[in-house]
């Protein structure tokens, strides 16, 4: 049986079918529980009801009480309009409609006392309200009392079906009116009492009616904390499930592979994060527990020295191992990379892609199934129906947030049992987003680059500095180095003066005529086999310059490479610049970065390009990209559903959070299954909340 919250929202006055088809495509209300956690983006005052005389040309919203005296339909089709005359005791104002006439034509009575809200502006020296909220006072004197009107999102197809804010409005007092006595509370009172939190129905009822400010406050301390708790608790006990119930393979012994590897085939000294992060590994891969770890590291530190150890330990242990890259060429970096560090250990490692023909696929496919190969590194290539592995008891997937989480989930039925899984990421993720996001894992930071390495410099050029950036140019390929140009687009924009790929590569031959330079091009337009030929050419020496759009982010490692030059950097994110950085200062040589602009940039830009000259320190970026954009989108989070917060705020409410977490903690420290008589409300939210989401955190 449906309880109250559950019952659909056609079901409640003012909605039908037809509105409620519409309420499930444009904002994802289904339910009355969706519509009454459909928050206010912000409020206005209603304390107030004006005298008509009182009226001003700054005033952005008023309240008027009087009688309509006057209704009148005016011009036809396109022009067509309603207008209806207002009067108090201190004068008269025109209110006018020009949509939704059909909707109102008719519900205004003349000698009925209403309350008008709405902004006031002028035309023809006079006084008007466009759209108006229009409710008898009779209804607005016995409704829920409220000083603050709430303000909520709508789209276009809402308003022309008359679901507007104020629309909404009307929908939630007859729904806050139902509700009493009828929204179950979730939190313990014992939680509540503890940090005097008002009960869940109160906080509803005053988040969107607050009678003031201080109600308003108390309903948005209860319901953010609500939601940010619920969803650490969700993280952690799923976190405890899976180390329970889970069994991971044993890699019981460290053996010839890894001890030939370090002994003989180690290119360069281990960094003691390195060391500590392959520790922590170790120690998973050994406990009997399915490995689910997250490993961040700034680009170059390291990370793949670490992948490639874990899969070596793999194969002592008898099992195979598999690395999934988001790109064909940063998968064919990480195959000639590994085949080269693992020469004469007898190691066999075979590469898997889009490209790769049918006849080599079946060879591949038959080496898995009889165990012959030992590590296999592709693209979604891996995830194909026809890739089985004999024994796969490792994955390891790059740049993991450009997976989505069901072709993540899809290499879990490559293996019998749930294989280990260490998912890496080269985009630091701030303490917050980690802890909301990647709650669930345990998290493995590199915060060191190989001794040796200088840091990039970073500088921000306008336009009208290209001369002296060519000359910089110029004397960097006289010294032997080369020379990454990234643009923004391929083709020109209609909407945007943009330097486009095509114009740049003609600009930079003329400047860089051959046979003195050799200059080459990438896009993602570009066949495979074409783009290959041109990075080979680059990796090789062959061309000293490389202009390119951001396919190059990821997946070209070409030490001698110590200048990026990035054109309209102004459009750049912030994570996607430092992404860039990262392709020069791979050698032992001074590298620089070079952010060109144009003469005019927004105050939000200014900000992202200088937090990039002033840090070369990954995770402070992250934090100021997310300061900046906030974290609806980053790092890909949308995909997870597990960032759809209704009310509360990472950034703002990280107090919030991080009580939220500690408190989610000591109460599964001391019940870990939820199973006292005081916990379950806790578990019958986290009941819930499974039935609305997916449990994506058991698959990273």
């Amino acid at each position: 049986m449906k309880t109250f919250l559950e019952t659909p929202v056609e079901f409640l006055k003012g909605v039908g079918p037809k509105r409620a088809e519409l309420l499930k495509k444009e904002v994802d209300i289904h339910t009355f529980g969706d519509l009454i956690s459909y928050y206010p983006f912000r409020y206005v005052d209603r304390s107030r009801i004006y005298k008509i005389k009182e009226i001003e040309p700054d005033l952005a919203y008023v309240q008027l009480r009087g009688t309509i005296t006057q209704v009148r339909i005016i011009g036809e089709k396109r022009a067509r309009r309603m207008s209806a005359i207002f009067r108090d005791n201190t004068g008269e104002i025109e209110l006018v409609w020009f949509q939704g006439i059909k909707w109102i034509e008719g519900t205004l009575l003349p000698n009925v006392e209403y309350i008008v809200f709405g902004k006031p502006t002028v035309f023809n020296r006079r006084y008007n309200i466009a759209h108006p909220e229009v409710e008898r006072a009779a209804d607005f004197d016995r409704t829920i009392a409220q000083t603050l009107q709430g303000i909520y999102s709508t789209t276009e197809k809402l308003k022309n079906r008359g679901l507007a804010s104020k629309n909404l409005v009307k929908l939630l007092k007859e729904l806050v009116l139902q509700s009493q006595g009828k929204i179950p509370e979730n939190l313990p009172e014992e939680i509540r009492s503890k940090l005097s939190l008002i009960c869940r129905e109160e906080a509803l009822r005053h988040i969107h009616f607050p009678e003031d400010q201080k109600k308003l406050q108390k309903a948005q301390a209860r319901l953010k904390f609500e939601e940010l708790f619920f969803i650490q608790l969700s993280l952690l006990k799923g976190k405890i499930i899976r180390q329970q119930k889970i069994n991971g393979f044993v890699f019981a012994s460290v053996g010839e592979y890894v001890n030939r590897f370090y002994r003989e085939n180690l290119p360069f000294i281990l960094t003691e994060a390195q060391k500590r992060v392959i520790k922590e590994i170790r120690k998973d891969l050994g406990s009997r527990k399915q490995m689910n770890r997250l490993l961040q590291g700034d680009v170059g530190s390291g990370k793949t020295m670490v992948a490639l150890m874990s899969m070596l330990i793999a194969a002592d242990n008898g099992y195979q191992s598999c690395l999934m890259a988001p790109t064909e060429i940063l998968a064919i970096q990480h195959f000639n990379t590994l085949t080269r560090m693992t020469a004469g250990l007898g190691v066999r490692i075979d590469l898997l892609t889009g490209s790769t023909p049918a006849s080599k696929r079946r060879e591949l496919h038959e080496q898995l199934q009889a165990g012959e190969l030992h590590i296999l590194i592709g693209t979604h290539a891996l995830i194909e129906d026809p890739v089985l592995f004999k024994n796969l008891g490792l994955v390891i997937i790059d740049e993991q947030h450009r997976f989505g989480v069901a072709q993540r989930a899809r290499m879990w039925s490559k293996s019998d049992n749930p294989p280990h899984v260490l998912v890496m990421t080269a985009t630091p993720i701030p303490r917050t987003l980690a802890m909301t996001l990647y709650g669930d894992l345990d998290i493995s930071v590199i915060d060191e680059l190989p001794p040796g390495r200088k840091p990039v410099k970073t500088l921000l050029y306008t336009d009208s500095a290209r001369l002296r950036i060519f000359g910089f140019m110029k004397k960097k390929i006289q010294e032997g180095r080369q020379i990454y140009i990234v643009y923004p687009l391929i083709k020109e924009s209609e909407t945007m003066d943009l330097k486009h790929l095509a114009d740049g590569y003609e600009s930079i031959v003329r400047d860089f005529p051959p046979p003195e330079y050799a200059v080459s091009i990438v896009h993602g337009k570009m066949r495979p086999a074409d783009k290959d030929y041109e990075m080979q050419r680059f990796v090789k020496n062959q061309t000293q310059i490389m202009v390119s759009t951001t396919v190059i982010e990821v997946g070209v490692d070409v030490p001698n490479a110590s200048v990026m030059i990035i054109e309209n950097a102004e459009r750049f994110g912030l994570s996607q610049l430092h992404q860039l950085r990262g392709r020069v200062g791979r050698g032992a040589d001074q590298s620089f970065c070079i952010l060109i602009t144009g003469e005019k940039v927004t105050t939000e830009a200014r900000k992202r390009l200088q937090t990039m000259v002033e840090t070369n320190d990954g995770f402070r970026i992250a934090e100021a990209d997310l300061q900046l954009r906030g974290p609806g989108d980053l790092q890909g989070t949308k995909q997870s559903g597990i960032l759809d917060l209704k009310i509360a705020d990472i950034i703002r409410d990280e107090k919030i959070l991080k009580y939220a977490r500690n408190l989610a903690n000591d109460i599964l420290n001391e019940d870990p299954l939820l199973e006292l008589d005081k916990n379950k409300p806790l578990a019958r939210q986290l009941d819930k909340m499974k039935k609305d989401h997916v449990n994506w955190g058991l698959i990273s």
